[in-house]
């Protein structure tokens, strides 16, 4: 037992002092420099470390196949998405879908959807619920990437991922929500359904668009850093932690519309800790990937 805090003890303090980050640093770099690229290890690296910012960009591109694995390809191919991105771009100016005055996540909506074959006639045409869902993530990773053909290309990916990869277990998360929260507090649960809220919660908001436009992009793409790596499960403790921090609140309130209105405007500044506590709890039921890096 001492050994194991003397243990807990030094891995406490070089976290504090950052030495752990730069071991974790220094492990991704080694992979980064394999050809080609171990999709799969840096799938377990993303699900098992937080990504350093100034990877982030390339690994999602790795992750959501924007970018092959062989490294020699990745100047050729980028200038190819570039030519798509381009080309779509001007097709949509001919037919006056776009303009240069039109917000540049509405310029990614219409080009992901002539390229999905899913453009309205006309641009005044209502949007769709999928198209909220495209517009708030479009608009969270603008936030996140300066370079507009980056963007569109991990927005456009990020999407597909979600709408085929994860298009069985989205509409079973709220389901998989409700088992959790019992687990870790079902005294909060039980109130929640005495006032009817547990099925009005803003599981769009959480699940679909996945937090995007709940938490800021800072906490939101370590977020995704999980979903893009292959887990949306991660979506489902980061809502339950979300209540868990709140409880106090959400326990005073006694209607669903004061509790569904509260949750979709959470506190900014608690986000951080939230995600940590979230990913924690997700070790915690799930445990970490087996693959060896």
């Amino acid at each position: 037992m001492a050994e194991d805090s003397q243990r807990n003890f030094r891995s406490v303090y070089y976290e504090k002092v950052g030495f752990r980050g730069v071991e974790e640093k220094k492990s991704l770099e080694i992979l980064l420099k394999d050809d080609p690229l171990d999709i799969e290890k840096l799938c377990t690296f993303s699900q098992r470390f937080p990504l350093p910012s100034m990877y982030r960009g390339f690994v999602w591109k790795v992750l959501l196949g924007i970018l092959p694995p062989h490294h020699e390809s990745h100047t050729q191919v980028m200038m190819y998405r570039k030519e798509q991105y381009t080309d779509v771009l001007h097709a949509l100016k001919v037919i006056r879908f776009v303009s240069d005055s039109t917000p540049q996540v509405d310029i990614y909506l219409r080009m992901y959807q002539l390229e999905s074959g899913k453009l309205p006639r006309s641009p005044s045409f209502p949007l769709e619920p999928e198209d909220e869902v495209f517009l708030a993530i479009a608009k969270a990773m603008e936030e996140m990437v300066e370079d507009n053909v980056d963007c569109y290309w991990l927005v456009r990916c990020f999407v597909n991922q979600l709408n085929n990869k994860f298009r069985d277990s989205l509409p079973q998360l709220p389901k998989v929500f409700e088992q959790y929260l019992n687990l870790e507090d079902s005294r909060l649960l039980n109130h929640m359904k005495m006032c009817s809220a547990v099925t009005k919660l803003p599981y769009d908001l959480w699940f679909q668009k996945c937090f995007a436009g709940c938490l800021p992009e800072s906490s939101l793409q370590r977020v995704w850093d999980k979903v893009i790596s292959g887990s949306c499960k991660i979506l489902v403790f980061v809502a339950v932690e979300i209540l868990l921090t709140f409880k106090i609140k959400v326990m005073a309130l006694n209607n669903s519309e004061k509790i569904t209105k509260f949750l979709e405007n959470i506190p900014q500044d608690s986000s951080d800790a939230i995600v940590s506590k979230a990913i924690d709890l997700w070790h915690k039921h799930c445990g970490t990937p087996v693959h060896s890096m």
